[in-house]
């Protein structure tokens, strides 16, 4: 298995955490299978990986992992309700064209949700905005024009989505800036990155 870096790893073992030996998972924008790899191998999944780009896809296959290349929302409408243990959207909300409705079919089609995202909120991220520029740090490291079209959100924006919509949190994890140790106040401004476990209605 290939090495993660230090904010991958975090991320990883937290998510890896909430996932069931043997479960029946997905990986909604899986990239180049890391998170996938790490799950087969440490809880013994059954698990797909859904991602749009060939490249990605062809990595994972040459790692010996499940994968299907295409629009995650048909993919996900293929199966029947709960079909799935646990889908996992972690770092691909905010690249989404319609999120609330890959959530809505993620919560149909599974038991559980695994959302994580960057916190736009974030202090830092708060100051580069302040300057009239797209934000450019360790977390979002490209200028505008090599970067994709993003909807960048904060805690408060994601917490207040799902209680719009009936969504429970059943768990959360909210890192600090350096993505390693818990935030315990102010996670709305002080938090870098932000871990949901969710459930549809009770």
């Amino acid at each position: 298995m290939s090495t993660p870096n230090g904010k991958r790893t975090i991320d990883m073992e937290i998510i890896g955490d909430w996932v069931e030996p043997g479960s029946r998972v997905v990986d909604l924008g899986c990239g180049s299978g890391q998170l996938l790899e790490y799950l087969v191998q440490s809880k013994g999944v059954q698990a797909i990986g859904v991602d749009l780009s060939f490249l990605n896809i062809s990595a994972c296959v040459r790692k010996g992992l499940n994968a299907y290349q295409g629009d995650m929302t048909d993919f996900l409408r293929e199966f029947p309700d709960r079909f799935f243990d646990r889908i996992i959207c972690s770092r691909t909300l905010h690249e989404l064209q319609r999120p609330s409705t890959v959530v809505d079919e993620a919560l149909r089609a599974s038991r559980a949700l695994t959302v994580g995202f960057v916190n736009q909120g974030f202090w830092k991220n708060r100051l580069s905005a302040l300057h009239g520029k797209k934000v450019v740090n360790e977390v979002f490291p490209t200028a505008w024009a090599e970067s994709r079209p993003a909807n960048h959100l904060s805690i408060t924006d994601f917490e207040q989505f799902c209680a719009g919509r009936g969504i429970t949190i059943r768990r959360r994890v909210l890192l600090s800036g350096n993505w390693r140790t818990p935030c315990r106040a102010l996670p709305n401004l002080l938090a870098g990155y932000a871990l949901y476990d969710l459930s549809q209605g009770g």
